[in-house]
């Protein structure tokens, strides 16, 4: 992974280094003030404690800095997990021994402790540098690993989103085929005696097409709205008055935004699963609703014979309401079948 990938950085580093550095320091100070380590120093001549303490704080932060510099550039490298994480961890520790070794001479020369002083602090040094770079790889791998989950889901959601556009996209192109077949049939029987409709057909068919081949991932209900009533028109040209299409519509969501074809699609679903004959005519109720939703609905008038592929589009409707904007698409199911499509306000 790269570094980006890994959010493993000098600014992360020193954070880190902070954190983990004052508690070290409240631990080793707690050790010279009250523990034996003061025993130890109270009778040599020469030498502060309360500064003695301080200095080893403060090798401590650098201490914890450089360990987490050294394992985040490891970790950073495109290796196998197991060489990286060997690799990290030896280093960690070696590292970890040789700066106890340098930050312990230069310690001692400042203060000049006696000879007898020696042993005792590098052994104390070395143990707490040895403690340090196992917290250091630990929590690197910790921070790793969330990283590396967050990436995958992130990767795998990015992913779904596409195969959910993919799929909407070989929709799109299924229906138009048989859509315009439809409504070229339908055409070439309205100029046999009404030029006029048939011309006002051409434009609103026209409009539907336009509208369906634009590429917006979003638009507004206002322009979902116009679209709906060309297509609205091409039905209603096909059933007369054996479909019905009512509008229930707050003129203060026309700004509001929906996936385009989303209305369209729950009107073709209902005609496509539902009886429309003149003694059963079909009404689509079309509302907005206080929930800042709006509402599609019609009395279940099933047929005995359902087309294949039912329900694809209004689940894939769904995944995509739910993936790209967190939100939820209601659909109800009694002697009415009602689906509220959630209005978005603001992106």
């Amino acid at each position: 992974m790269t570094k980006n990938k890994h959010n493993l950085n000098h600014i992360l580093s020193v954070i880190l280094s902070i954190s983990f550095g004052i508690l070290f320091a409240v631990f080793t100070l707690g050790k010279f003030v009250y523990g034996d380590d003061r025993k130890n120093f109270q009778d040599i001549g020469g030498i502060n404690v309360i500064d003695f303490s301080v200095i080893h704080s403060v090798i401590g932060f650098l201490t914890f800095y450089l360990l987490y510099e050294f394992c985040f550039w490891v970790f950073r490298k495109e290796w196998k997990n197991r060489i990286k994480h060997i690799a990290a961890l030896f280093g960690t520790v070696c590292a970890a021994m040789l700066l106890s070794i340098i930050f312990s001479v230069i310690t001692l020369q400042i203060f000049t402790a006696p000879d007898n002083l020696h042993n005792h602090f590098f052994h104390i040094t070395t143990i707490r540098g040895i403690m340090a770079s196992v917290v250091v790889f630990l929590s690197t791998l910790y921070i790793s690993t969330i990283n590396r989950n967050q990436q995958t889901l992130l990767e795998n959601q990015r992913l779904v989103a596409e195969n959910i556009r993919n799929r909407y996209e070989a929709l799109k192109n299924q229906l138009n085929p048989h859509f315009l077949f439809n409504s070229l049939n339908t055409l070439d029987g309205l100029m046999d005696f009404d030029i006029d409709k048939a011309h006002a057909y051409l434009q609103n068919l026209s409009s539907t097409f336009r509208y369906t081949m634009q590429n917006k991932e979003i638009t507004t209900l206002k322009d979902e709205l116009q679209f709906v009533e060309c297509y609205a028109y091409l039905m209603k040209i096909r059933y007369g008055d054996k479909l019905n299409i009512e509008y229930a519509i707050d003129e203060k969501y026309n700004l509001y935004l929906v996936m385009p074809v989303t209305l369209q699609l729950l009107i073709e679903n209902a005609i496509k699963h539902n009886v429309v004959n003149s003694k059963y005519p079909l009404i689509i109720r079309i509302e907005t609703t206080e929930n800042e939703t709006i509402k599609v609905s019609n009395i279940i008038q099933p047929k005995n014979d359902v087309e294949a592929g039912e329900g694809i589009g209004l689940a894939n409707l769904v995944e995509r309401y739910n993936l790209l904007f967190g939100m939820s698409v209601v659909i109800t199911k009694d002697s009415i079948f009602a689906v509220e499509i959630p209005l978005i306000n603001k992106l």
